[in-house]
């Protein structure tokens, strides 16, 4: 592709694809200046240059490196449709463009991998590794909540910016707010201060939730199951994620839970998938904390011999709704009639008001 992002935007919203909106137009404007930078920039592996007549050295890029971007914003504000159509226009490579999340679970594992090799410098070797994989990084929803991440992300960002790769990233927060109140925090402000230096940070100050609008008129419970439900539910992944899903791996308590599809905060998984299993609350909490919409296929009527799995249901949508995180689900039945008598009865009748509240058209937002 050889247009720059604001002739891409531009066509877009003449076509009626997006709607118009000034924010992302000044957002926009920052990824074009961007994409004219990246346009003839190559920086070499560093080299080794000689100072004083000790021979002491420092790594020097070839080229001056290229300040990357640091897009913030509230939820559903266009952020990532952005930072996509910025990534397809941009030629640099190599680029790879990925889950900030799923990023830091594939960097503890090359981290581990490296030390069992005896390797001195891990962290030093996995970011080499990465930026000969990529001089363009694009991260979707860039978040800090565990300290085994914040204690890290200092020295491998700060090598991955000595090797020249330019990150651009999506984020619902600024970046002062990053791991807020989080755990030795104080150990963490010297990598904010290092993204403000080496990454403009520009807020999408929108008052318009797009997504929202995306799904306005969609129906947020879908019953009784069968070819129609499905069909609307693969309408709505379309409508609200834009593209095929990727599996996404969620530690939790140093174990993985995996859901099979997520593109955008937006996550679907089945209803076996994530009742059906012996899953407790933090891995719905997990799963509350790192999605902003999900879509559940095929709840099943309920009974008194499945109780467990009606308890974790119910588990769930605690945990969703404290989160205030959408949910769509296709299902057998209206939620007022999956679950009659039984254990925990009492419980699913709460359940059943809150999935009425959160299928109201204002919720989350």
């Amino acid at each position: 592709m050889t247009e720059g992002p604001m002739a891409v935007y531009r066509a877009r919203v003449a076509s009626g694809a997006i709607a118009a909106d000034p924010a992302q137009r000044l957002a926009v404007e920052k990824l074009q200046l961007l994409w004219m930078r990246l346009a003839d920039y190559n920086p070499a592996r560093p080299k080794r240059v000689g100072l004083g007549r000790f021979g002491w050295g420092r790594d020097r890029l070839e080229q001056k490196p290229v300040p990357g971007l640091y897009l913030c914003g509230g939820v559903g504000r266009g952020k990532s449709m952005l930072m996509d159509l910025f990534f397809e226009a941009t030629a640099i490579s190599p680029k790879r463009r990925v889950h900030f999340h799923a990023f830091m679970q594939e960097v503890h594992a090359a981290i581990h991998a490296a030390r069992s090799r005896g390797i001195d410098d891990p962290v030093k070797a996995v970011a080499d590794v990465i930026a000969d994989g990529a001089t363009l990084l694009a991260f979707d929803e860039m978040t800090i909540t565990d300290i085994t991440d914040a204690m890290l992300v200092g020295r491998l960002f700060q090598r991955l910016f000595e090797r020249g790769v330019v990150v651009v990233t999506t984020s619902n927060r600024a970046p002062d707010e990053l791991y807020k109140d989080g755990l030795n925090r104080h150990l963490f402000l010297p990598f904010i201060a290092m993204l403000k230096e080496r990454l403009e940070i520009h807020e999408l100050d929108s008052a318009r939730d797009h997504r929202l609008g995306r799904a306005a008129g969609e129906a947020a419970w879908h019953a009784p199951l069968g070819e129609e439900a499905a069909a609307a539910m693969d309408r709505t992944w379309a409508r609200l994620a834009g593209g095929p899903g990727e599996p996404l791996d969620i530690e939790v308590a140093g174990r993985s839970l995996i859901l099979p599809a997520f593109r955008d905060g937006v996550a679907r998984a089945s209803f076996a998938e994530l009742c059906g299993r012996p899953l407790g609350p933090g891995d719905y909490l997990a799963i509350a904390r790192t999605v902003d919409t999900l879509l559940l296929d095929r709840v099943p009527v309920l009974s008194r011999a499945r109780a467990d799995e009606a308890k974790r249901f119910v588990t769930l949508i605690d945990a969703l709704y404290e989160a205030k995180v959408r949910l769509i689900a296709s299902a057998e039945a209206a939620p007022e009639a999956l679950y009659g008598d039984g254990p925990g009865a009492f419980e699913f009748a709460r359940t059943v008001s809150r999935l009425a509240e959160m299928g109201s058209a204002d919720w989350a937002g």
